[in-house]
């Protein structure tokens, strides 16, 4: 696990896009420009990867949840992981190393929404430490699919 730089843009946006293109734990529905990955890469909010041998595996990252003022002590947090990555343990890795970040930033409350059903991913967030707190449904509508969100939150 380490901080993600402006080398890994490529491997980033390809576990992004594979999710865009053929899954709902992103609601984008769009290819996201590269210059959005390269700000986010090089902008003020913690991004990590998991890597191996060389290869990106994985990426999780902290974002603002909304822009209004009084959440800024609120963190949205996401893991993506490439086909290959994934059964291996690494968002546990990947949340081991963001979530002290978290804390360490002074941050209080961090948040995941995670598209149902995805047990694995439900069962990440918990082994993190994350409680389901509600469930926001039918919110979603991608690849001819309608979508319930699990709202899942961790005191940090």
């Amino acid at each position: 696990m380490r901080d993600a730089v402006p080398d890994d843009l490529e491997a980033v946006v390809a576990i992004y896009q594979h999710e865009v293109d053929t899954g709902v734990a992103t609601f984008e529905t769009r290819a996201v420009d590269a210059e959005e990955w390269r700000a986010k890469i090089t902008g003020p909010e913690p991004m990590l990867v998991a890597e191996e041998d060389g290869t990106v595996l994985g990426v999780a990252y902290a974002s603002p949840y909304r822009a209004r003022p009084a959440y800024d002590r609120t963190r949205e947090t996401s893991v993506y992981l490439a086909a290959v990555g994934q059964g291996r343990g690494l968002g546990t890795a990947l949340y081991d190393a963001l979530l002290p970040r978290l804390r360490d930033g002074g941050f209080h409350t961090a948040l995941a929404m995670v598209a149902l059903p995805n047990e694995a991913s439900v069962r990440l967030h918990e082994r993190a430490g994350f409680e389901r707190v509600g469930v926001l449904r039918e919110v979603g509508h991608k690849l001819g699919r309608v979508v319930d969100v699990a709202v899942l939150q961790l005191m940090l």
